[in-house]
């Protein structure tokens, strides 16, 4: 992982210490580490490759126990990638293997590339999934959930959105934060800080009153409470926040607040959902019978 050029694994390398057999270290490949050499990122086997060694170097540990691709790069092989990733599993540097920020089609394509070649498959999916960003239940949630991959979603408090850092008059069009480089303008720049997010903020804001807890820890178990989720990234700013932030696993959230803070964010059926669930296609598939699918 080349998060501030190597700095963020080789400082945790010097955290974990003698801990190292406590722990589940897990980093990612895929993002250049030399501005305008393509041999230094993407997805292909040399990058990967390097990635791998570089970070067992900066982790000053011998393996990598969940190693993701970190974000498809449209253009490597996918029977490239499982085929070099099975390598470095075989080798013994790499126990299992994840993958973020990649179509739910692409991923498919790669598991079955794995069942039938006998390579190591994915076990876990990296996606950015809160309340402001809830479209991954499209196909990306019911996927990991037929497949059986944990899900640990990033910014889970939409960039801080959810935290109740602003209200709607820091609402901002995405289109104008080119230029903007402050972190208001960073985020703004994911499309957040929008009327619908700011509304969405304050009935997570109301629900924290009722449970008597924080917005950020009613946001971090609105995801807990999705099976398919292993556990939310948390990306605290201050030591306040990072210990705030796991108090989250105590909140219990009501049948009826669920109700509230999903009808609140629901995203808008897309087709072919949207067509198939239409009366009359219903009838057309199930002659007006009534069919579910068994849990």
């Amino acid at each position: 992982m080349n998060y501030t050029n190597g700095a963020a694994e080789r400082f945790l390398g010097e955290f974990v210490g003698d801990k190292r057999e406590r722990l589940v270290l897990a980093t990612k490949f895929t993002m250049a580490r030399e501005p305008g050499n393509p041999n230094s990122g993407g997805n292909h086997r040399l990058n990967m490759v390097r990635s791998v060694e570089q970070s067992l170097r900066q982790l000053v540990t011998d393996r990598i126990d969940l190693f993701y691709l970190h974000g498809w790069d449209m253009t490597t092989p996918p029977e490239e990638v499982m085929r070099a990733l099975d390598d470095l599993v075989r080798s013994g540097k790499i126990l299992y293997l994840g993958i973020c920020n990649t179509p739910a089609w692409r991923i498919a394509e790669m598991q079955a590339l794995a069942a039938m070649r006998g390579w190591s498959p994915f076990v876990a999916l990296q996606i950015e999934y809160s309340l402001v960003e809830p479209t991954v239940e499209h196909e990306l949630m019911p996927m990991a959930a037929t497949m059986g991959l944990g899900v640990l979603p990033w910014s889970p408090l939409g960039g801080g959105v959810l935290a109740g850092k602003y209200s709607k008059a820091d609402v901002w069009d995405s289109r104008d934060t080119a230029v903007s480089p402050s972190r208001k303008g960073v985020i703004a720049s994911s499309g957040h800080l929008t009327e619908r997010s700011i509304e969405i903020a304050q009935e997570v804001r109301e629900v924290a009153e009722e449970v008597g807890s924080t917005p950020s820890q009613i946001a971090l178990a609105w995801t807990l409470a999705n099976p398919t989720v292993v556990s939310p990234i948390m990306g605290a700013r201050t030591l306040a926040q990072a210990e705030e932030n796991p108090d989250a696993l105590e909140v219990t959230l009501s049948p009826e607040q669920l109700d509230r803070l999903n009808r609140v964010s629901e995203p808008d059926p897309i087709f072919p959902v949207r067509f198939v669930e239409r009366p009359l296609v219903q009838q057309l598939i199930f002659g007006g019978a009534s069919v579910a699918r068994r849990s």
